[in-house]
């Protein structure tokens, strides 16, 4: 059975990490376009910059960590590769690490990662848990003023496309059983991967509430995902060694 799990900004709310947009449409205050668009990040790099500066500082405090629901998905994975007995792929909306701390191992992180930064000339990525400046030495460049201000938050900002459509795409079409777990059902391309499966597969969703994907789902779990989850995957697991019986 091949699994294909999209995690969104619900699971790590339950670890502290507050969701990105609130009611109002302000980003921590912020107006989207000021902090997450490229044309942000051209007109005031700086701040920018302090913005993510302050989300990498809370991202690595000492009381975040990964909740239940994070932990079951990576025992799940663990157990599902163990066997052998089909794909599983975990696709991630958050920039958080959490699903990597819980011990996940096939993650892709569409929307970028925060404890990572590009450079805007080459491309290439730099692990990253210090603060980030338009005064930051180069990692490859240390000495070379010139080459200042070269590196960018590894994240995905509107206007850009999200990281790995192709193999999201693949594996949407050959899942036998996806689970959405905190999403939106909002953001595109992420709230069209459900309708990207194939019609035998299974399709359930797991948040707090209704979504305008939910319709595309054959199966609703309402409440907490650190509950909710460990729960359905125990189910899941039941059933599984009832058929094997």
């Amino acid at each position: 059975m091949n699994i294909l799990v999209l995690t969104g900004a619900g699971i790590s709310a339950e670890s502290g990490i507050p969701t990105f947009r609130d009611a109002d449409g302000l980003w921590e205050g912020h107006a989207v376009e000021e902090v997450a668009t490229p044309q942000g990040f051209a007109r005031d790099p700086d701040l920018v910059h302090q913005f993510y500066t302050a989300r990498r500082r809370s991202l690595l405090s000492p009381s975040i960590c990964p909740n239940a629901a994070h932990i079951a998905l990576a025992e799940w994975e663990r157990e599902h590769t163990a066997k052998s007995v089909g794909d599983f792929l975990l696709v991630t909306q958050n920039i958080d690490d959490l699903h990597a701390r819980a011990g996940s191992a096939n993650v892709l992180a569409m929307h970028g990662e925060l404890l990572k930064v590009r450079c805007v000339e080459s491309g290439k990525l730099f692990d990253w848990r210090d603060d980030l400046s338009v005064d930051t030495p180069h990692p490859d460049f240390p000495d070379d003023e010139s080459r200042r201000g070269w590196l960018r938050p590894h994240v995905v900002w509107f206007g850009e496309v999200p990281l790995g459509l192709d193999q999201i795409a693949q594996a949407a079409s050959q899942a036998d059983l996806f689970l959405a777990v905190g999403t939106s059902g909002l953001v595109y391309p992420a709230a069209g991967i459900v309708q990207s499966t194939k019609p035998s597969c299974r399709k359930i969703e797991i948040n707090l509430g209704d979504t305008p994907a939910s319709p595309a789902f054959d199966e609703h779990r309402r409440g907490q995902a650190s509950v909710e989850v460990p729960k359905l995957i125990r189910e899941l697991e039941d059933a599984a060694r009832g058929e094997g019986r």
